[in-house]
């Protein structure tokens, strides 16, 4: 990345997720960190790493502590926050950092990339014409995460031609590993065969869908789940209810992932909805096997020998876990995973394409 470059990252938030993982992946792993900031709009520091203890060491953290509605006064402090800091790049991600960062590029003369990570709700009329509206206003370089997504920007806000950066994650931190020691760590068993999942524990992410699914499976299998939420409770009750509460493992919040991936043996995502996941390409690239629902850019993210299954169909679910758990993960298996990821999912890859938009390039 140029010298004359510095970036200024705005999500929503900055809580465990893949948006924010990504965010803070790009600034970890860009030619010059030093140069890029990240910035929420909502929160404040003190909080969000009590919640999110990898926050702790990351630098060039800046935090709005925006109130909710919109307050024209936090756009003009988010203006003055990137002259402040010689900003002349704003890179927004979702609609509610598009409209503050784009007012805010624009009043403090920056670049403007913005990357639309989901396309669900551009098939509603009201959020397609705010998106649209947002596009024309501001006149970002629009980025699409996925072919999917990218499509339907193209279907419904033809005049915008995006490109398309995959998500991608860090081939090195997330390499294949010792099992064995992975469930220790996890406190998890041992010599039984483990469905795994890391996803905030809401409603868009069917977790009641999944443990339906799993409660039908043999009953020496294990389900383990990465991730906290405000359904805990209720999904804790339904495993209660189903008789597999031994056998469902809440670990809350994980910070090291890769050992996650290592201690299972099947990764699974159950979403309703999506744009491109990073935690299957983590887990492929930990020599994982995947399960999806065949949303968003889900399809895209999957290697061969994954599969993919219709969005809240339980007995469809089963079966392709059953599948998986059966056929097993041969080493052959294990390293397409992996290949599929290092080729088309790595970090490295999708930084490159990013800081090109930053310079004001074309992909």
């Amino acid at each position: 990345m140029s010298q004359k470059f510095v970036v200024a990252q705005i999500v929503q938030h900055l809580a465990p997720g893949g948006i924010e993982t990504m965010v803070l992946d790009l600034q970890r792993r860009a030619p010059n960190p030093e140069r890029v900031h990240i910035i929420s709009l909502e929160g404040d520091l003190h909080a969000a790493r009590n919640h999110w203890p990898r926050l702790e060491n990351v630098p060039r953290l800046h935090f709005m502590d925006k109130q909710p509605g919109i307050q024209f006064s936090d756009i003009k402090k988010l203006a003055d926050l990137l002259k402040s800091l010689d900003v002349n790049v704003v890179h927004t991600h979702h609609v509610g950092p598009m409209l503050y960062g784009g007012i805010a590029a624009k009043l403090a003369s920056c670049r403007h990339v913005h990357t639309e990570h989901d396309a669900w709700h551009l098939a509603n009329l009201k959020r397609r014409l705010l998106v649209g509206s947002f596009f024309h206003l501001f006149q970002p370089a629009v980025v699409a995460d996925a072919e999917l997504v990218a499509a339907s920007i193209r279907q419904y806000i033809p005049l915008f031609k995006p490109s398309v950066v995959m998500n991608g994650i860090d081939t090195e931190r997330f390499q294949p590993g010792d099992q064995k020691h992975a469930r220790n760590q996890l406190s998890l068993p041992q010599d039984v065969p483990i469905i795994g999942c890391a996803a905030r524990l809401t409603a868009v992410k069917a977790h009641d869908v999944l443990i339906s699914a799993f409660s039908k499976l043999s009953p020496d299998c294990h389900l383990a789940l990465a991730g906290g939420g405000e359904l805990e409770n209720n999904l804790k009750e339904q495993t209660t209810y189903l008789g597999i509460e031994k056998r469902v493992h809440f670990l809350d919040v994980v910070e090291d992932m890769p050992n996650f991936f290592h201690a299972i043996d099947v990764f699974c995502l159950a979403s309703l909805r999506e744009g491109l996941p990073l935690s299957p390409l983590e887990a492929q690239a930990c020599g994982r096997n995947v399960v999806l629902t065949d949303v968003g850019g889900c399809s895209e993210a999957v290697a061969p020998e994954g599969m993919l299954v219709k969005a809240g169909d339980q007995e469809a679910l089963s079966q392709a876990l059953a599948g998986q758990i059966k056929k097993g993960c041969t080493e052959k298996a294990r390293n397409s995973a992996r290949e599929f990821v290092v080729q088309k999912g790595n970090l490295t890859r999708m930084i490159d394409q990013y800081v090109q938009l930053y310079e004001g390039g074309k992909l």
